[in-house]
């Protein structure tokens, strides 16, 4: 063959080699929320990335990297955030996003991005709840439009507020009409080309909130929202809940074996996620039959010294949390629900004044890079010790199990171990 005829060649194949490379991100940047949710969704995590006790200290463009490789790897391509701009995170992470899916080809992360919404006062010993802190909610909204306009190929749902509706948000909830105004002038921004047509614009909240609990939440502002979102972003908690409920951890029968009573416990703790799901999905339905429902958060604390430990519900352990988590994702791959489970690091921000505080242990890796027992099978099948999170990520106890199986907190009704 001439050595002319092999430089076409060569050429027309690296052209074709191209070609493909270009049609696959382009396939990759028109997915659409609704896709990527199908993909994804039962195995998304919610996220934060901030690892010192204030969230002053802001998670670097290099930390952000090696979190979203830790994720990447363990087959999570959907993550949720939650503010836009009172804090540093999201900036630095949808840049560490963009930069590795330009170095890695294998790459992919999709983010839900929160845009935090609250009333005036808010935080104050005197919040006022029927008006709106503007000047925050409207920055926060603001920047999720210029950040899903410069990242359409990541960012394809945005969240308006988190659990800014329900009443227990004591120190900043606001009126579902606020929600709704700001639904609202995001999907007109999609109307008008703004804004993707492939992004979803929802509100992530209790329960409750979209109507799966009491009737003083059933108002026309909240069946308006109901049919403005692209779907329900639903939370549910039985770690939480079960603490006002004690009489949910005691057995029909005590003659079984501490981790077999753990076993039944979770499964009702399963159960009892379920029907808060299915309560609000048939609500919502009878607004829009067509709406889907979507679990945003749910989670499980590994430990607590207050409400949830060992002088409190009981709940709080490692053990538990492992069979919790792998029960949710086994529903939800089951029932194509996407769940962005709560969450994937500890943050030890979240109660800086009690380190041993629920809120900082409801992560699935420490923010040293431990891996709890709920992940142990992923961390051997995805071989995450290459993977480092400041240290290489190793499991937590050794992997021992017997340890793991230590951390249970058990009631007086329950036998031996």
């Amino acid at each position: 063959m001439k050595k002319a005829t092999i430089i076409q060649l060569l050429v027309g194949a690296l052209i074709l080699l191209q070609g493909s490379c270009i049609k696959q991100n382009q396939v990759e940047t028109s997915l659409t929320a609704k896709e990527v949710f199908k993909l994804y969704g039962p195995n998304a995590l919610a996220f934060g990335g901030y690892r010192h006790q204030s969230r002053d200290t802001v998670p670097s463009v290099a930390d952000l990297k090696e979190d979203m490789l830790i994720l990447n790897q363990m087959g999570c391509h959907l993550i949720r955030t939650y503010h836009t701009q009172q804090f540093g995170q999201v900036s630095n992470l949808l840049k560490a996003i963009a930069e590795l899916k330009e170095e890695k080809s294998d790459f992919s992360m999709y983010v839900m991005l929160g845009a935090w919404v609250q009333c005036k006062e808010a935080w104050t010993k005197t919040p006022i709840h029927q008006k709106e802190d503007l000047a925050n909610n409207q920055a926060e909204i603001q920047a999720a439009i210029k950040f899903a306009q410069k990242y359409p190929d990541i960012i394809k749902v945005i969240a308006v507020g988190n659990e800014a509706m329900v009443h227990w948000a004591s120190g900043y909830y606001v009126e579902p009409e606020v929600i709704l105004s700001y639904v609202e002038q995001l999907q007109n921004l999609k109307k008008q080309g703004e804004l993707s047509a492939n992004i979803w614009i929802t509100s992530s909240d209790n329960f409750a909130s979209w109507g799966g609990g009491g009737k003083e939440y059933h108002k026309p502002a909240l069946t308006e929202l109901i049919r403005s979102v692209d779907y329900v972003s639903l939370h549910t908690y039985p770690f939480h809940d079960t603490h006002y409920n004690p009489s949910f951890w005691k057995l029909d029968s005590t003659q079984t074996t501490a981790t077999a009573s753990a076993e039944i416990l979770m499964g009702k703790a399963l159960e009892y996620a379920q029907r808060q799901y299915y309560n609000t999905v048939s609500f919502v339905h009878r607004i829009d039959s067509s709406k889907a429902v979507h679990i945003g958060e749910t989670g499980w604390a590994s430990h607590d010294v207050k409400l949830y430990g060992k002088k409190g519900s009981k709940a709080a352990d490692e053990f538990k949390q492992q069979l919790y988590y792998q029960k949710v994702r086994k529903w939800c791959k089951d029932s194509s629900i996407a769940c962005f489970y709560f969450e994937a690091f500890d943050e030890p921000w979240k109660d800086a004044t009690a380190a041993g505080g629920s809120e900082n242990h409801f992560g699935l890796i420490t923010v040293d890079g431990k891996v709890k027992g709920a992940l142990w099978r992923e961390f051997d099948h995805y071989k995450l010790s290459q993977f480092k999170r400041g240290n290489y990520l190793k499991k937590n106890h050794n992997g021992d199990t017997s340890k793991l199986v230590l951390t249970l907190l058990t009631n007086p009704q329950d036998s031996s171990q």
